[in-house]
């Protein structure tokens, strides 16, 4: 079986998916093996219950007569079908990556744009060498435009994924302490995610450019074609102000406010707000879909619980996402608590970094600070250094917050969000 012979079939299908409990009627399910579970095994009753055809990669399961096709590698099956389904789409792709707010600002740019245009894009967190691929093989002929999200924690990743999106317009959306272990520090960090911007070059494609990131300035120096944001002499200027721990902005007069806490999330809404009006979208347009989008992600969300503020970021975290929301939080009005998790994928940087987020937690001087996870609670001597979450958890349930703020911020392994209903 070859991607030739295959894609007619494709074309025919409803979507592709890998998950065996999500395989619906007129579905292609790729088996993928694992150490511990072979959904090939799985082929026939899935063939029974409606799906279209499936994909193994162990030939005593193939069955072509009931459309089971065996290829050696479901993997290498799927991206090059995800590449030869690319090649054929006529439509503007968005290639965004960056160390914090990757998610929220495609998030952003999908509501913009969809004020206009039929979006796909990428859904939850399917960033990596299997999620885009899934997400272009989403892609139908009704859709006008695609935001690619994409991840990575060591080099060479962003350069794969954007071979198999190729995409026409790219964002960085910072470069941070983000994954320092796999990328080999900060340096690889800025080397690693700027493979997008490599790509982006060699293919003569626009980049967005936030003018006021020095290094998205200097790898973009004397490149053309660019959107810029940021500063008065750029494409699109914009003006921030915050309404209620709210952050929104200001084009040519007319205000738009998120539901997003955060300063950092004002270059996320302006991204968003560029590529809106590149593509003809007003900015009443993008003010309704900035006012519209409610964050439920658990990224940069605000969330009321009794006579209390909850600030929810559990999704992920590092040490430059870490201390932009600390110094975010601090500015809530009334008693304020953070509960903070370990920041993971730190490498031989992990003590000092550790080190570096408590001692700032001090110096703001927040009326509780609660840390959960090993590398804090072996440099933090406080009675309210936990092991683990569920440690907290026993905590929290003899003993109630009393601040009227409450933070949650952690990395997605410390899984902070467990003890939001014992708060």
């Amino acid at each position: 079986m070859n991607i030739e012979q295959f894609y007619p079939l494709f074309l025919k299908a409803d979507k592709v998916t890998i998950d065996s409990r999500k395989i619906g009627k007129n579905d292609i399910f790729f088996a993928f093996s694992g150490d511990n579970f072979n959904a090939a095994t799985l082929a026939e009753k899935a063939i029974d219950e409606g799906a279209l055809a499936v994909i193994v990669e162990q030939s005593e399961f193939e069955n072509k007569a009931r459309n089971i096709f065996y290829v050696p590698s479901t993997l290498e099956f799927l991206q090059q079908l995800a590449l030869h389904h690319r090649s054929l789409l006529k439509i503007p792709f968005i290639g965004l990556t960056g160390s914090n707010g990757k998610t929220t600002t495609k998030e952003l740019i999908h509501a913009v744009l969809s004020e206009k245009f039929n979006v796909q894009y990428t859904s939850g967190n399917l960033n990596n060498h299997i999620g885009v691929p899934l997400t272009i093989l989403s892609i139908k002929s009704e859709h006008e435009m695609a935001v690619i999200e994409m991840g990575a924690n060591h080099q060479k990743e962003i350069e794969f994924l954007c071979t198999i999106s190729k995409p026409d317009f790219g964002y960085i959306t910072n470069f941070g302490k983000a994954h320092l272990e796999g990328f080999g520090g900060f340096e690889g960090v800025i080397k690693g995610k700027s493979e997008l911007y490599t790509y982006l070059k060699e293919n003569h494609q626009t980049i967005v450019v936030n003018e006021n990131d020095p290094i998205q300035v200097e790898k973009t120096e004397g490149y053309s074609p660019i959107i810029t944001f940021g500063k008065e002499s750029a494409d699109y200027n914009f003006e921030a102000f915050s309404e209620d721990h709210f952050v929104g902005l200001i084009y040519q007069g007319e205000k738009a406010v998120s539901k997003l806490t955060g300063e950092y999330n004002f270059t996320n809404l302006c991204a968003a707000a560029s590529l809106g009006l590149h593509f003809g979208i007003s900015f009443e347009e993008i003010k309704h879909a900035v006012e519209q989008y409610t964050p439920t992600n658990m990224r940069s969300q605000v969330v009321k619980k009794e006579e209390r503020t909850l600030v929810l970021d559990t999704y992920n975290a590092n040490p430059s996402s870490m201390t932009a929301s600390l110094n975010n939080f601090i500015t809530f009005e009334g008693s304020k608590t953070i509960i903070i998790g370990d920041m993971l994928e730190l490498g031989a940087e992990s003590e000092k970094e550790h080190q570096n987020i408590l001692n700032l937690a001090q110096e703001l001087e927040f009326n509780e600070i609660i840390t959960v996870g090993k590398y804090f609670k072996a440099i933090n001597p406080s009675d309210l250094a936990f092991e683990s979450t569920a440690a907290l958890i026993e905590y929290l349930q003899q003993h109630k917050i009393q601040s009227e703020n409450i933070l949650l911020k952690g990395s997605r392994g410390i899984a902070l969000e467990k003890v939001i209903e014992f708060i």
